[in-house]
């Protein structure tokens, strides 16, 4: 969904050849070279020859044709079983194109799917995105307090300043996102009594741990089904004892949250 459409597939021969194969049989035939065609499909010398060897393998016909050097130089073609392959590919391609055209005019019809390319549709860093509605908002001189209901029935409270809050056009019942980066995100399992002053405070339970040479991605999943991802350094995770299934609640501070509107 890169490019914005509802629907993207890929297609695959006898579950090898794919896209870049026929790009590859393609360059060869222009080029008259498997070295020119592999570089011009991105592939290096050695995977391009593994890639034509694998579907000379499984051809009925030899797909490729090498003519000797001589007053009008050597090189290498496509046989035409080869090219009868490629124009089926093409043709296939069209076909599947015009496919997905179609399906996604009649998708577009549902509003559950409208909403869902509205919300994917910005790109940003941050891992953690909910969506929701404006449940309340309280502007003040400098600062504004805004809370976003979500669909599981939790809430996120927000600080932004006031004069962000009146261009995000924020008011109630207007749908908005909730971001969080991981690095803002404490998690606790054992709060031992203590009350924390942040306001958002989401338990769930440990179903994803991503570990890297330094910290890991902790996924918290919580009981409406949504995920919120927290860093969190390898030495913090064995202190903490997390590991799938452990209960875990993530607390964040109202102005770590950064809100996102459209029109």
């Amino acid at each position: 969904m890169a490019d914005g459409s509802l629907l993207s597939a890929d297609i695959k021969l006898a579950g090898r050849l794919d896209a870049r194969f026929f790009a590859l049989l393609d360059a060869v035939q222009r080029t008259g070279s498997i070295n020119r065609a592999a570089r011009t499909a991105g592939l290096s010398y050695k995977g391009a020859w593994l890639m034509l060897e694998s579907a000379c393998n499984l051809a009925n016909e030899p797909l490729l044709e090498t003519a000797a050097g001589g007053v009008g130089g050597g090189g290498t073609r496509l046989t035409a079983a080869a090219l009868d392959l490629l124009q089926a590919w093409q043709t296939l391609q069209t076909d599947h194109r015009d496919f997905l055209r179609a399906q996604e005019v009649r998708l577009a019809q549902h509003p559950a799917l409208q909403g869902l390319r509205r919300r994917m549709s910005m790109k940003t860093s941050a891992r953690t995105q909910f969506a929701g509605t404006v449940q309340a908002i309280e502007i003040g001189p400098v600062s504004a307090e805004v809370t976003i209901a979500l669909k599981s029935g939790d809430e996120i409270t927000a600080t932004l300043t006031s004069a962000a809050a009146q261009r995000l056009k924020l008011k109630k019942g207007k749908e908005a996102l909730a971001l969080v980066k991981a690095s803002a995100i404490v998690l606790v399992t054992d709060f031992a009594g203590w009350q924390l002053s942040a306001r958002n405070q989401l338990a769930g339970t440990v179903s994803r741990i991503e570990t890297g040479a330094v910290s890991s991605l902790v996924i918290v999943t919580l009981p409406g089904g949504a995920t919120i991802t927290a860093s969190v350094t390898n030495e913090g995770v064995e202190a903490l004892g997390l590991v799938v299934g452990a209960p875990a609640t993530a607390v964040f501070k109202a102005y770590a949250v950064m809100v996102a509107t459209q029109g």
